[in-house]
């Protein structure tokens, strides 16, 4: 648990590297191919760990919030980074 923990704090895609090495299995059970899990990787890192999380038991509920603030952090990740660049280049 303590590891999952430092590893959020590196960042998402972090957990991802080390959850896939360490429980491959259980990522083809949730994704049943490769392609979505390298795609979630290097697009939308949040949305694949959230999604990672609450499919096991299947998406209902509560799991559909969770997947679209994980969205929605994925997409601030973006415009913020954006954002930033635009600010410094004005600065300059």
């Amino acid at each position: 648990m303590c590891l999952f923990i430092v590893l959020l704090l590196i960042g998402p895609r972090a957990v991802i590297l080390v959850w896939g090495l360490v429980a491959p299995l259980q990522w083809s059970a949730v994704f049943g191919t490769l392609l979505v899990p390298i795609l979630g990787f290097l697009f939308l890192p949040w949305t694949t760990l959230t999604y990672m999380l609450v499919a096991g038991g299947g998406v209902v509920g509560l799991d559909f919030l969770f997947l679209a603030l994980a969205v929605v952090a994925d997409i601030s990740s973006y415009g913020g980074g954006s954002a930033y660049r635009r600010r410094r280049a004005a600065a300059a």
